[in-house]
């Protein structure tokens, strides 16, 4: 991740980053084997996420270990130049910029839930680079696969700009998608194998700061979930038997799958937001629906088998309890249902979100 145009970071992590990076730039461009034997044995359907977000280690981890995403590699896209090196293009040689190229099945996770994720790991107000890595090969894109993703971060680039949350407009161009290069092995899970460098380079670049100021937290420890007896206590008996024993609560006899309100759905046990009402709709399920979550980091997505049919749950990866299911058979532009019971979740009126603590989330409801 290191320019020469770069600005003074501290000495030590500078000049042991140097080391690493220098030493190692005549390795070849590769996929991980690891990441070569998820793609081959994973039999879902897949699609494929192109995004530059300057320091492509620190876009690479957000997106590691989220349910439907099943790769994720660092690399080269969009430039002229066949077969890029790392030092070529961190050395502002080639037109390629750094970046990361996403496989997910569209079927667990949708490709505007990916920009959302995107959105939130750079500056994307930020011309000429990203934070201290300045020069072409560190500016944002959107590399676009179809007309279809196209036309989602249009969309999502214009809620965010008329968000309010920067001062200064969204800057991230999208580009038609070209070609992409995988970055040489070392690079690969960069935030695994060096943890200290990575860590200090966030830190130091300036980036953690900025996310920190721009975006909520979302953490086990701002929305922990009670002990079961606790849960006993303070939820009913459907709202227990659904988010602790995967219940299902009856089809239009539930709180929610009429309600046309504005506000967020919040998970009864944590509390973290989950879906806004803005991508609610009605399915004819007789359940509340949504097309997709606020951000699907909250999320868990396993398998499920009962009831002898193989369907996608969804669970508060915080409240570590069900809520529902999500399916592909919903409408555009994510073509999902997220189908969830109203007993786990409950409902803050736009009006009330504010001194709910939920203010931050009011720009996804306007």
């Amino acid at each position: 991740m290191f320019s020469s145009n770069k600005l003074l970071m501290p000495m030590l992590s500078l000049i042991v980053a140097l080391m690493f990076a220098c030493g190692n730039t005549s390795v070849q461009n590769q996929e991980s084997s690891a990441d070569v034997n998820k793609l081959a044995d994973y039999k879902g359907k897949t699609e494929l996420a192109t995004f530059a977000g300057g320091c492509f280690w620190c876009v690479e981890a957000p997106f590691e270990g989220i349910d439907g995403i099943v790769t994720v590699i660092s690399g080269y896209a969009g430039g002229k130049e066949k077969n890029p090196t790392y030092g070529e293009v961190s050395g502002g040689k080639t037109s390629h910029r750094e970046s990361v190229q996403i496989t997910f099945d569209p079927e667990v996770i949708s490709y505007s839930e990916l920009v959302d994720i995107f959105w939130q790991t750079f500056d994307p107000t930020d011309v000429g680079g990203s934070f201290y890595d300045r020069g072409s090969q560190y500016e944002s894109a959107i590399f676009f696969h179809d007309a279809e993703q196209k036309k989602v971060a249009e969309e999502s680039k214009k809620l965010l700009d008329n968000s309010g949350k920067f001062e200064k407009p969204v800057a991230t161009p999208l580009i038609k998608y070209t070609n992409f290069y995988p970055a040489e092995e070392y690079h690969q899970d960069y935030y695994k194998k060096s943890p200290t460098d990575y860590y200090s380079y966030r830190k130091g670049s300036g980036r953690d700061k900025f996310i920190q100021e721009h975006w909520p937290e979302l953490s086990e420890k701002k929305y922990s979930a009670p002990s079961k007896s606790e849960l006993k206590k303070t939820l009913t008996d459907l709202q227990y038997e659904v988010t602790q024993e995967d219940a299902t609560e009856l089809s239009f006899q539930n709180e929610y799958n009429g309600n046309k309100k504005d506000g967020i759905y919040v998970d009864i046990v944590s509390g973290a937001p989950l879906f806004s009402s803005k991508d609610k709709y009605e399915s004819g399920s007789g359940w509340p629906s949504f097309t997709k979550p606020i951000d699907a980091r909250v999320l868990e997505k396993p398998t499920d088998s009962d009831l002898g049919m193989l369907r996608v749950e969804v669970r508060s990866k915080f409240g570590e309890s069900h809520i529902g299911h999500v399916f592909y058979d919903g409408p555009e532009p994510t073509s999902l249902r997220y189908c969830m019971n109203s007993a786990a979740m409950k409902f803050i009126p736009k009006e009330e979100m504010e001194a709910a603590g939920y203010g931050d989330y009011l720009w996804l409801v306007n």
